[in-house]
């Protein structure tokens, strides 16, 4: 196995949650239905030459990646709380308010794992390549973020959880 399928991952207790919820719905209704779909596939005859056949097994293929994906994510999850991390610097769950040092527009995000963030809730992955630059940085800093777009420049306002 490689390094990154053997990292901990970092989830808050909701997402951890949320994760067991979705595993279960795919190993108990997922796999019924799909077994479903293959048994009436059968039905129609001749499986060599039978494309809804074809279909329903490559659809339990895949089915079956997501739930040892979703395993797999959970065998390496570590609950974080963001009561229990620091507040002096930017560390994952830090929500942060930045200002862009040429535009002057400000810009509020909370750092989360890659696994739970959401860019439209405001929440970045600290995998990303803003989140990889806010790590560690204390209010008052200024730094440079090389993003595909360019470079930004930042200055760290605030870090709250």
């Amino acid at each position: 196995m490689s390094d990154a399928s053997m990292a901990i991952v970092y989830l808050t207790r909701e997402k951890f949650k949320d994760i067991e919820v979705e595993l279960r719905d795919l190993k108990v209704n997922g796999r019924r239905e799909i077994a479903a779909k293959i048994s009436e596939a059968r039905g129609h005859g001749d499986l060599s030459e039978n494309a809804e056949y074809d279909a329903a097994k490559e659809a339990q293929q895949h089915l079956e990646y997501k739930i040892a994906k979703l395993e797999a994510t959970l065998s390496r999850a570590r609950i974080i709380d963001s009561k229990d991390l620091p507040n002096d610097k930017i560390y994952i769950l830090s929500s942060v308010k930045l200002k862009d040092v040429k535009t002057k527009k400000m810009f509020q995000y909370t750092l989360v794992s890659p696994e739970e963030a959401d860019f439209d809730q405001s929440k970045i992955s600290v995998t990303s390549p803003i989140g990889k630059g806010l790590m560690g940085k204390k209010i008052g800093d200024v730094l440079k973020i090389n993003v595909p777009a360019g470079v930004l420049t930042y200055e760290v306002l605030e870090i709250s959880r």
